[in-house]
């Protein structure tokens, strides 16, 4: 494991960092790692509030998967990350290229909202499928979170921690290969440019080329990510960072659920089987560039400013292939195939003051901020009519049954502003409270280039949260929360009245407790609605109306850290009990589509660590998901399902060496549904086999 970085810890969410900080006034202390510095627990994030704070002081469920995690799992998609965050579900199969996820019941899907994070600031496009070599850290913030980031999808924010350069050289190499042509190659480098250490770098790079367990199903991923950090004398720091990500694929939405969840007369349709066009290409090119700056006035008093310029380019080539329906004969597919040109361009710029100071004997720790956003998309869509499809004998030559037509040809910039203020307040060393409140201001224009059309729809939102923590012995900390979250909608209503904003609303209980310096469990009780949700207006059928509500209602569980040394575990469950409450189409009571009522994760390893077996481990995982809903209608159950996992790893000096197997038993699972018509089977048995050196 690299040392630690011996920059100040970046308070947005950025970075590698020590659970001991600096000497205020003195030159940065470097550490001198000796041993390794493996934990399953992070004690402290900026997540939930924009200062690096201890989990336990902050009255809101934060879940973080480490890097140890990342690594023990050998984890190579979004999908097998999140799974180990109770309340966390994933909407997409991993065979597509873009991964959504519901989270405490509820789904975004809009690229400009803030459901993913990266370093503090919003991801463009939404995530990968594939995650990058860049990853340090997971953070998955639950509940609303809009009085820190603007607009949020109500279940939670998703916030990516990158690696950060490091004082003393650290070279790693790794190479991954497995089960259905799975190649993974990747590179870390780190360390000074300058004898006196204040200009430091890290490059991290990797290739990524996979088939799948379904026909024809192929991907290839390659990543670049540099970062230069600089000290400017002894209270000032800047750093640079970029990245370019581009990603081939060709994509696969599922199968119909007469022939895999149902049954059909024909038979039962295998797991491999592709339906689409094999000539099909995804392309993704995404690149990122940006710089964090941060100065200490003061013992008490800093000030962060942060730049990024995100950059996504998507080409659908050679028709998508959409289900539409499956004939009397359940076997002939219908469908549309698309091809796609879309554009997004995301600025944003996050100045944060942060300050402590007393009143009496209460203690404040103050932060201020403004973010500026600028979000610019251009999509160009044409469809076409697919062939008739035979799910169990397909013929792929043709594809196309007429010509493309450009269904959508849309330019739209959204701009955003964005004011907030919090005061984390120490009533007594046992007693906290946190008051937040965030005004934002957005604009946003759209041009239909087809009927040279221009709409323009602009608006604001107040998003505040309270939230109190009280520890009455130290090891335990009872706490309670409200907040709201925001995310605009576009269009009007009949009446040409411009749709308001959702809404997202919480209250939240629970109990942490640190049972040890190493291991710690959260426990969290939640009840959370969504308004303002768009439903069939029922005077005016082809326009919406915001009746629509939804409710969540929850609990979840987190065990996370060492139980014993080399022994790590990181658990969790999850109840959720996700509902309509009003809407104009589906029946009030109706389980919202994709959340499992209950969810078991339960990832263990262990490292003997001592005797001629020294550095020789093994990990056992298990992941229950239960019963999901395929559409609002419940029309269809996906059944539940249990998947092991195991691994074994050697570690010796620098050496490391490790067989991952997934899907232990072949268990024949589903994984995700977009509908009765496009049903994800989840992976078979996989072996994948890594070797890691470090230097």
């Amino acid at each position: 494991t690299p040392p630690t970085a011996p920059l100040p810890l970046p308070r947005g969410g950025e970075g590698e960092g020590s659970e001991e900080p600096a000497a205020q006034g003195d030159e940065p202390i470097e550490l001198v790692v000796t041993g390794e510095q493996d934990s399953y627990r992070i004690p402290n994030t900026s997540v939930g509030t924009r200062t690096e704070t201890p989990l336990r002081d902050i009255p809101q469920s934060i879940q973080i998967v480490p890097q140890e995690v990342l690594r023990d799992q050998n984890i190579t998609t979004y999908n097998e990350v999140l799974r180990n965050v109770p309340g966390v579900a994933p909407f997409n199969s991993s065979t597509t290229q873009i991964s959504n996820f519901i989270i405490r019941g509820f789904l975004s899907f809009d690229f400009a909202s803030n459901l993913v994070l990266r370093n503090g600031l919003r991801e463009a496009g939404g995530l990968n499928a594939e995650t990058t070599p860049d990853i340090e850290r997971i953070e998955v913030l639950l509940g609303p979170a809009s009085v820190l980031y603007g607009a949020v999808n109500p279940g939670g924010t998703i916030n990516l921690v990158t690696k950060q350069p490091l004082r003393d050289p650290f070279y790693a190499v790794d190479a991954t290969i497995g089960s259905y042509d799975f190649y993974r190659g990747a590179i870390d480098l780190s360390g000074p440019l300058n004898d006196s250490r204040t200009v430091l770098y890290r490059l991290n790079a990797s290739y990524l080329d996979r088939g799948s367990f379904i026909d024809f199903v192929e991907h290839d991923q390659f990543t670049l990510a540099p970062v230069v950090s600089v000290a400017i004398g002894e209270h000032t720091s800047f750093t640079l960072e970029g990245e370019y990500t581009e990603t081939n694929e060709t994509n696969f939405t599922g199968l119909p659920a007469v022939g895999t969840v149902l049954p059909n007369p024909n038979g039962r349709i295998p797991r491999n089987r592709f339906v689409g066009n094999p000539d099909f290409v995804l392309t993704s090119k995404r690149s990122r560039v940006g710089y964090r700056l941060q100065h200490e006035f003061s013992d008490n008093w800093s000030l962060q400013n942060a730049f990024q310029a995100r950059f996504f380019d998507r080409i659908w080539e050679n028709g998508w292939r959409i289900n539409t329906s499956l004939d009397p004969d359940n076997r002939t597919l219908n469908g549309e195939v698309s091809d796609e040109e879309d554009n997004i361009n995301i600025y944003d710029l996050n100045t944060n003051l942060t300050g402590r100071f007393s009143t009496g004997s209460i203690e404040h720790q103050l932060v201020f901020g403004v973010d500026l956003g600028r979000y610019e998309r251009n999509l160009n869509l044409f469809t076409a009519p697919a062939v008739p499809l035979d799910v169990f004998n397909p013929v792929y030559e043709q594809i196309f049954a007429g010509p493309y037509i450009n269904d959508g040809k849309i330019s739209s910039v959204t701009d955003t502003l964005g004011i907030y203020i919090q005061d984390q307040v120490t009533l007594a060393p046992n007693l906290k409270l946190l008051l937040g409140g965030r005004l934002d201001l957005f604009e946003q224009i759209t041009q239909d280039l087809l009927t040279d059309t221009r709409t323009s729809q602009s608006g604001n939102a107040f998003s505040p949260r309270v939230g109190i923590v009280y520890q009455p012995i130290e090891p335990i900390s009872l706490y309670a929360s409200y907040s709201r979250s925001f995310n605009p909608v576009t269009g009007t209503a009949f009446d040409g009245s411009p749709f308001q904003p959702e809404r997202g609303t919480q209250y939240e209980v629970g109990i942490k407790a640190d049972l040890n310096d190493r291991l710690s469990t959260t426990l969290a009780f939640y009840d959370l609605t969504r308004t303002n949700v768009l439903t069939t207006d029922p005077d005016n059928p082809n326009f919406s109306i915001q009746t629509g509500e939804q409710r969540s209602q929850g609990i979840e569980l987190r065990v996370q850290g060492e139980i014993l040394p080399g022994w790590n575990i990181l658990a969790g469950y999850a109840y959720t009990d996700a509902r309509i409450t009003q809407d104009n189409t589906f029946p009030v009571g109706n389980r919202l589509n994709g959340v499992p009522e209950n969810a078991l994760n339960l990832w263990t390893s262990y490292e003997i660590q001592q005797g001629t077996l020294q550095g020789l481990g093994f990990g056992l995982g298990l992941f229950y998901v239960g019963g999901r809903q395929v559409d609002l209608d419940n029309s269809l159950e996906l059944p539940n399902y249990l998947r092991t996992d195991a691994a074994i790893f050697y570690r010796r000096e620098q050496f490391r060496a490790a067989l991952n197997f997934r899907n232990l038993f072949n268990v024949d699972y589903f994984e995700s549904a977009f509908s009765p018509l496009t049903i994800s089977y989840g992976e078979p048995f996989t072996v994948q086999g890594t070797i890691s050196w470090q230097f």
